[in-house]
């Protein structure tokens, strides 16, 4: 019996179990069409980009750890490899591109002077693929990033640089959704911060507040481009205080009803951004996720199947918000084999959306309402010996893409044929 019968067999009986407590996974295989994630273009490269050689070893809090033969050099090569990535994956993803990823030619265009033009080579490759793009700006690995500031700069020419950088970014972000009839999000994060403990930490806020106020005056259609903000704890260079706060960020989306991103490698080791979701919900209308693994600290490890990410996913299918929150991912490690880190997070955040629709919740939240705890717990934890592998890998093969450890065979082949020869 070959290895796709073995598991239509596996899925049958997976089938019948799941039934048996009200989890019908022939519905669960069509709402996963509904989970799709915006692959981060700068694992490809390290967070490189394209304005010049070695952008990433400039200023602004970027960390990227490896050496890893077979980085794309080219926008050619990461076109190449994102298109490997998601013939891995089932379903269908979107891109996540940062504005340093344009293509400016042989001339170097300062990051206020960028355009649209720079990015149609983007745009019509994810026309051609039926997908989404998302945007970011790059507010950082730039001299004008050296100092520490950026957007809340008391520098009033760096401040005013960054703002006209921003407000060109979610003019290009614009035009993607408009091209490509999706709405692209826009996500703004900077490194503002200090490394030891600042004086004057209202000041700074108070202009970065003033300089998303000028950012945000230029109105668009939502159907084209929706605007998120992104907090952080701390980060190289600012551990003592960085300037956009979750308090800070998170009082400014909501005033303004923006997307407020949650990015789980941003917050304090012991918060779980999983109980975030229920919250921000009630006062924004849509989140942003950037999902990573934090080990000690943001350090921007491949995403795994892990509690922590559960419960995110848990937590958005138990809501029914999943049409309310956008999925991204954010990590890079340049350790190990980089179409490898795509393929295990990205598979990984798809599992653990997969296993959260798996559950009975009807039955949980029945349980929870007439006070029976300890069942609730008891079918919790029964949850996770039940045969979700074999739903899995039946779903992987009805979208054409490899199952089990058959990816890893994929990649090997790839790094051999591909990675090697660069």
């Amino acid at each position: 019996m070959g290895n796709n019968e073995l598991i239509k067999k596996a899925y049958q009986v997976a089938k019948e179990q799941y039934a048996a407590i009200d989890v019908e996974t022939d519905k669960v295989l069509r709402e996963m069409e509904d989970v799709v994630i915006s692959l981060h273009c700068w694992q490809t490269d390290d967070v490189g980009g394209f304005e010049k050689p070695d952008a990433e070893l400039e200023g602004g809090g970027i960390q990227v750890t490896g050496n890893y033969p077979g980085k794309a050099c080219t926008i050619e090569e990461i076109r190449q490899d994102l298109d490997k990535v998601m013939s891995l994956l089932p379903g269908k993803q979107r891109l996540n591109l940062h504005a340093i990823y344009g293509e400016f030619g042989e001339k170097f265009i300062d990051r206020d002077q960028i355009e649209v033009k720079h990015y149609q080579g983007w745009i019509d490759w994810a026309k051609e693929r039926n997908m989404g793009l998302d945007f970011n700006a790059t507010c950082f690995s730039h001299p004008k990033a050296d100092e520490g500031y950026t957007l809340s700069s008391k520098n009033e020419e760096y401040r005013k640089f960054w703002v006209e950088h921003v407000k060109r970014c979610r003019a290009i972000g614009a035009e993607m959704g408009k091209q490509l009839g999706k709405p692209c999000v826009h996500n703004t994060w900077i490194p503002d911060g200090s490394k030891d403990t600042p004086i004057d930490r209202y000041g700074h806020r108070s202009l970065l507040k003033k300089s998303l106020d000028e950012i945000f005056e230029d109105e668009y259609p939502e159907k084209y481009l929706k605007d998120a903000v992104e907090s952080k704890l701390f980060g190289i260079g600012s551990e003592s205080m960085v300037v956009g706060s979750h308090d800070f960020y998170l009082g400014y989306a909501i005033k303004n009803n923006i997307l407020i991103c949650l990015d789980n490698g941003h917050f304090h080791p012991t918060e779980q951004v999983g109980d975030k979701i229920s919250a921000c919900l009630q006062f924004v209308d849509e989140l942003l996720l950037h999902l990573t693994r934090g080990v000690r600290w943001d350090s921007d490890h491949v995403a795994t199947f892990n509690d922590e990410i559960l419960l995110i996913a848990h937590e958005i299918i138990r809501a029914n918000v999943l049409h309310r929150v956008n999925i991204g991912l954010d990590f890079f490690d340049a350790s190990l084999n980089r179409i490898g880190a795509y393929g295990v997070g990205a598979r990984a955040v798809q599992q653990e959306f997969f296993f959260a629709l798996l559950e009975p919740t009807e039955r949980l939240m029945e349980y929870e309402e007439t006070g029976k705890n300890f069942e609730r717990l008891a079918m919790l934890e029964i949850m996770k010996s039940k045969p979700f592998g074999a739903v899995w890998d039946y779903y992987c093969i009805k979208n054409n893409v490899p199952a089990g450890e058959d990816y890893i065979a994929e990649i090997q082949k790839y790094e051999s044929d591909v990675l090697k020869r660069r």
